[in-house]
C-alpha cells in the first residue's frame, strides 16, 4: 500500500506541533503558557484538516504516516 500524498500545510502544521512539543518538553522551560496554546492550536488544525475529510478508512494508519513523514527532513517527502 502507497504512502498518502498529504497537503503541504498539514504536513507544515505537524512539523510545527513537533517542534512545539519537544521546545515544552525540554528542561528548564519556565514560560509555557504560549508553547502550550500554540499546541493546542496545532492539534485542533491538524486534526480537523479537510484532508481527513476525504478519507472513508485507513485514517489512524494515514496520521500516523503523517507523523512519520513529519519527522523526516529529507527532500523526498511526499506533499500534494
Amino acid at each position: 500500500m502507497d504512502a498518502p500524498v498529504f497537503p503541504h500545510d498539514l504536513v507544515q502544521a505537524q512539523r510545527d506541533w513537533n517542534a512545539t512539543y519537544a521546545a515544552l518538553a525540554a528542561p528548564g522551560a519556565v514560560r509555557n503558557t504560549a508553547p502550550r496554546r500554540r499546541l493546542l492550536r496545532l492539534s485542533a488544525r491538524i486534526w480537523w484538516h479537510p484532508f481527513w475529510g476525504n478519507r472513508t478508512f485507513g485514517v489512524p494508519t494515514a496520521r500516523i504516516e503523517l507523523r512519520r513523514q513529519a519527522r523526516t527532513d529529507r527532500a523526498g517527502v511526499r506533499t500534494a
